[in-house]
């Protein structure tokens, strides 16, 4: 395996120059360029940093007292900390992004495929919506057109996700500090003028809002997130590393910021909160407000682009260098959130965050329960390679997949997101373990070579599946 990392205008095969990094998109992250705690501890902070939090929590808080609200994002935190931890746990063991991942974890080399085209229409219009957003509400703060803003926040995230995870982690460090001490004077000025018992106690303002539907806002709208949490934790060095800083984020980003915007929502009794946040911060306010948005955004862009690799790859037997995708990716989403399209699109973006959840039911289930075709994983870990051939095709996880997402779409109980993942887990362990989840063919495995491809081979006559027992 080559274990070097693409660099900015580095050379690949052929003499064809590139920009940016490729960040390992079809290999194993080494053992030696993991990152150390508490970088990695500030990439999962900074997640946990916007004012779209704040605002959820307002929202919350105008429909709910302060200990329903409590109780609501601890059911939250519990959900999305139990998910990120199963699926991130194996991307930090195999040093591998979920696209990747899937190839051995429930979806074989063709599946893997749809999966990654799922994942970066999805992540890829969030980095839209999300700098549609901010161009809108920065241009309401200190005025000029919206799309310049949104030509600014897209121009800068596309050109930090080029560089990819290590400048990214750099990022971080500067801007989760400066977010979090802005935050923390301006509410802490809000709020100087109010008794905070009186808040903690005072009845929600607003029309009610149950549990249910507060667990689900809180936990449905950062599950596609959870679902691709191997991205980040891939560059882990141990398990309790992915536990300790994904659960730090959650407190940080359940209990202390959206429980401030309860206490927000409960002063001024709506969730148009943000004004509070930023009005007392004058233009330093709106600069790390901007990069704070740059900071989670870039997510969106990077998880896309790791997508996207894969699914050219082995859709089209091209091998293309992530830096590239990036800037392709980068340039479409920030030119349709200046022209105002993105948000028309909210609605089908909606119905793919309750497709991607499958996703993350089915890699539990075949890494951690059935164990099937986890074993080439196991074999190669060591050396740091990946395995030699992967399964073609699994089609009952296909067809859990469409069952799971119907649960998920049609029916009305619960958090939708959380029931097309739990649909999806239990199909496919039951199943799993009865035998009925064969995968058929397998496909020789091409990592880190641009320009190879892999070959199809079906199964041997007269033998059984690749992963059957």
């Amino acid at each position: 395996m080559a274990t070097h990392e693409n660099t900015a205008a580095a050379s690949e095969p052929g003499g064809v120059r590139t920009v940016g990094s490729d960040d390992y998109a079809l290999s194993r992250v080494p053992r030696d360029k993991r990152l150390g705690f508490w970088t990695m501890l500030l990439q999962w902070l900074a997640q946990s940093g916007s004012i779209s939090q704040f605002t959820l929590g307002a929202t919350i808080g105008v429909g709910m007292s302060f200990a329903g609200a409590f109780w609501a994002f601890t059911l939250g935190a519990v959900i999305l900390e139990v998910v990120i931890f199963a699926i991130g746990l194996a991307g930090m063991r195999e040093g591998l992004a979920t696209p990747l991942l899937t190839r051995w974890a429930g979806f074989g080399r063709n599946g893997s495929a749809l999966v990654s085209l799922v994942i970066s229409i999805s992540l890829v219009g969030w980095f839209g919506v999300q700098n549609t957003i901010f161009g809108d509400s920065v241009a309401s703060l200190v005025g000029g057109p919206s799309w310049l803003w949104c030509v600014v926040a897209g121009a800068a995230i596309t050109v930090l996700v080029i560089f990819g995870f290590r400048y990214m982690a750099v990022f971080a460090k500067i801007v989760t500090p400066l977010f979090f001490a802005m935050v923390a004077w301006s509410v802490t000025d809000a709020l100087s003028e109010h008794s905070l018992s009186e808040l903690i106690h005072s009845p929600a303002p607003g029309q009610t809002i149950p549990l249910s539907v507060a667990a689900t806002a809180i936990a449905g709208g950062y599950m596609t997130g959870a679902i691709v949490s191997p991205e980040m934790t891939r560059y882990n060095r141990k398990g309790s590393h992915v536990f300790l800083q994904s659960a730090s984020s959650m407190i940080l980003s359940e209990y202390i910021v959206g429980l401030t915007g309860v206490l927000l929502g409960h002063m001024v009794g709506n969730g148009q909160v943000s004004q509070i946040v930023l009005s007392t911060s004058g233009v330093f306010g709106v600069l790390v407000v901007l990069m704070s948005t740059a900071k989670i955004n870039d997510w969106n862009l990077y998880g896309s682009s790791l997508g996207v690799v894969n699914f050219f790859q082995v859709v089209f037997a091209k091998r293309l260098h992530r830096g590239a995708v990036t800037i392709v990716l980068g340039l479409a989403g920030t030119a349709l959130s200046a022209v105002g399209i993105m948000t028309h699109f909210t609605d089908f973006l909606s119905v793919l965050g309750v497709a991607i959840p499958p996703v993350g039911g089915i890699i539990v289930a075949e890494y951690w329960v059935v164990r099937r075709m986890r074993a080439p994983l196991d074999a190669t870990r060591d050396a740091g390679t990946l395995p030699a051939t992967s399964p073609t095709w699994v089609p009952m996880s296909l067809a859990i997949w469409a069952a799971a997402f119907c649960v998920g779409k049609f029916y009305d109980g619960g958090i939708p997101a959380l029931n097309s993942l739990l649909t999806a887990f239990v199909l496919y362990a039951v199943l799993g373990l009865a035998g009925w989840i064969r995968p058929y063919g397998t496909t020789t495995t091409v990592e880190d070579h641009p320009g190879d491809t892999g070959t199809t081979t079906p199964a041997a006559s007269g033998t059984a599946p690749v992963g059957a027992p």
